[in-house]
């Protein structure tokens, strides 16, 4: 590697690209400060395979972290690079949907293909398989005293269900606890959990200043659609169609805390 391309790294916001001899990255990553992350990476022991590897880094200034953690996510899923474990494109997220009948509140775990999450009310965590949310439910119930049974980890019989027999559930499944009691604890071992629903009637724009140089992020249903440059009046466009895990995590607290600066967008 050239230190000559060190020297050119920037100290701003954006995603930096290091290559070997393949035409694919080796590594994509992202920082508040381009030329600090990059040498953090080469005085790393844990890294020192990659960076023998590389031949060359290239970077994308953006104009403020949420661009470059964009950015970075539809990256490393475009390209799959060889050192990056995390961020990698999932065909299916899941959740926990939360329903009623006559006698209580019933979770069952649904899939993205089945279920408009982040448009719904009702849906609690993101996983990235079916089993994952059932750890998850298993969790709840060993931290929070709730039923198996009830919660559609095991079936229902006369005898209650296995934590019962073990002194884990207090016992909702006999009627021993009051349903309603049951039902509430679980709510409220749910709420951090829960997937907010879009709070806009339509799309809007997440607007990032850098000086004169003006990003705007259109976002709709939690899905990241591409962005717009001011400073060379380029548009990049990916058009999510699905659920994206990884967007809405990157999306949901500036959005919902109010911390980005938002522009709506007219039909």
């Amino acid at each position: 590697m050239d230190v000559q391309q060190l020297n050119h790294l920037p100290r701003s916001a954006g995603v930096y690209l290091f290559w070997g001899e393949s035409q694919l990255p080796l590594y994509i990553g992202k920082s508040i400060d381009i030329r600090a992350r990059v040498l953090s990476h080469l005085r790393t022991p844990d890294e020192a395979r990659m960076v023998a590897q590389t031949r060359r880094i290239d970077f994308i200034q953006t104009a403020g972290e949420i661009g470059a953690l964009l950015l970075e996510a539809q990256l490393i899923k475009t390209h799959q690079p060889l050192f990056n474990i995390r961020l990698r494109r999932l065909r299916n997220t899941n959740t926990i949907r939360l329903s009623r009948n006559g006698l209580g509140v019933i979770p069952e775990i649904v899939s993205s293909k089945d279920t408009a999450i982040g448009q719904a009310d009702g849906l609690y965590g993101l996983f990235s398989s079916q089993r994952a949310a059932q750890e998850k439910l298993r969790e709840l119930a060993r931290d929070h005293g709730l039923c198996h049974a009830l919660l559609g980890l095991e079936k229902l019989n006369k005898r209650g269900c296995f934590g019962l027999q073990v002194k884990a559930c207090l016992g909702a499944c006999v009627g021993l606890e009051d349903r309603a009691t049951h039902d509430q604890r679980l709510l409220k071992a749910l709420l951090e959990m829960k997937i907010h629903s879009w709070p806009y009637s339509g799309a809007i724009d997440i607007v990032e200043t850098n000086g004169e140089w003006t990003e705007k992020h259109r976002i709709h249903h939690w899905r990241y659609l591409g962005t717009s440059n001011s400073q060379n009046h380029a548009t990049r466009s990916y058009s999510e169609t699905a659920f994206d895990m990884d967007t809405y995590k990157i999306l949901v607290k500036p959005i919902m805390l109010g911390s980005a600066q938002i522009v709506g967008v007219r039909s």
